[in-house]
């Protein structure tokens, strides 16, 4: 905790700073949105019914609200998420667009149609839209309906109810739009990917065992193991169903392109990934793809970078969610403070990768 921030806590008590701190003590949610408290033992700040131990009064202060209390230099609350409070005029007009997408997914939802629910010009909706959540309504839109979708199939629907179900229409073009946004057909999406064929080859390489798949569209798994059967193990769990296959050499071209990669190569653009994403993890997995070799960028800098400055959690699990390890570099993004933060295949992996390129 800074001293600045320290001390700021012992500042005299204001008119009304009783009444608060009995908000406090009583979690009044009534309260929420009318002022935030800050402990300065903790260095984060809350809403008044945070269900987080109460802290002793003398490490108490009062803000109108977030941004006075981060100008303060306290953080938000991972418990009760302050900022995301309905008091906030603009995040609450953009929860109430989304509410309205999610209940009108069978339905055509053009700007201009949301633009005349909300009374805004399609234009000044979508950009205030797009600020908050990084992505389009149109893109949420889609992210909803292949939610739906893939826990339809998952519950075992049948796909033509399942796809309408999710709102979307039966046509041709259609189908092949879910079936590349799934990495495989809706049918086999909803068999647990039995009958989809996968190829598999492992070999050798800076950072231990290292397993490559592919469908028939491209690389749609890279993990790294001590042992093999770790490995297969790992791929068995990504894709339960699916007829998994010894490679017999027709992946060896990629397999190359990879370890040169992780030895300072440029990595082959035409190199195809199939893999499975939302909206969300497509804008950082490809923002992540644009990070120079060698060099890093924080959560922070990745989410404001892609239109989400507050979204640093949800790149993190972006991160920890990349199927292709090294074709997508998370692995160059770490801490604000510059410390590794976490990764799926372990930290030593992480920060051989990151020496390697620097050395390159």
């Amino acid at each position: 905790m800074s001293t600045e921030t320290s001390n700021s806590s012992k500042a005299a008590p204001q008119a009304g700073d009783e009444q608060r701190w009995n908000a406090v003590l009583a979690r009044d949610a009534s309260r929420d949105g009318d002022f935030v408290f800050a402990v300065s033992s903790t260095g984060v700040y809350c809403r008044p019914s945070c269900a987080a131990r109460r802290p002793r009064r003398e490490n108490v202060r009062f803000f109108a609200g977030p941004q006075a209390a981060e100008q303060a230099g306290y953080r938000a609350c991972l418990r009760c998420h302050p900022r995301a409070h309905r008091g906030n005029r603009e995040a609450d007009s953009v929860k109430t667009i989304c509410r309205f997408i999610e209940q009108h997914l069978d339905e055509p939802l053009t700007l201009e149609r949301l633009g005349g629910e909300f009374q805004q010009s399609p234009f000044h909706l979508q950009r205030r839209f797009r600020a908050a959540l990084g992505i389009t309504p149109r893109e949420y839109a889609d992210s909803c309906r292949l939610r739906a979708l893939k826990r339809n199939l998952q519950a075992g629907d049948l796909v033509t109810r399942a796809m309408y179900d999710a709102g979307y229409g039966s046509s041709s073009r259609l189908y092949e739009r879910t079936a590349s946004q799934l990495g495989m057909t809706p049918d086999k999406y909803r068999r647990g990917a039995i009958a989809a064929s996968i190829r598999y080859a492992r070999t050798d390489s800076p950072l231990g065992r290292m397993l490559v798949a592919a469908t028939e569209r491209g690389i749609c798994s890279i993990q790294f193991g001590r042992t093999d059967a770790e490995l297969l193990e790992g791929l068995k769990r990504e894709f339960p169903f699916a007829v998994r296959k010894p490679d017999e050499g027709g992946l060896q071209s990629w397999v190359e392109a990879l370890l040169r990669h992780m030895q300072g190569k440029d990595l082959d653009s035409s190199l195809p990934l199939d893999i499975r994403a939302t909206a969300f993890q497509r804008r950082v997995w490809r923002y992540l793809q644009s990070i120079p070799f060698g060099e890093t960028k924080s959560y922070g800098q990745v989410a404001k970078a892609i239109g989400r400055p507050t979204a640093c959690r949800a790149v993190a699990r972006a991160c920890a969610t990349n199927p292709v390890a090294v074709a997508i570099p998370c692995h160059r993004v770490v801490r604000q403070d510059g410390t590794m933060g976490g990764y799926r295949w372990g930290i030593k992996r992480k920060k051989a990768l990151l020496e390697m390129e620097r050395q390159s």
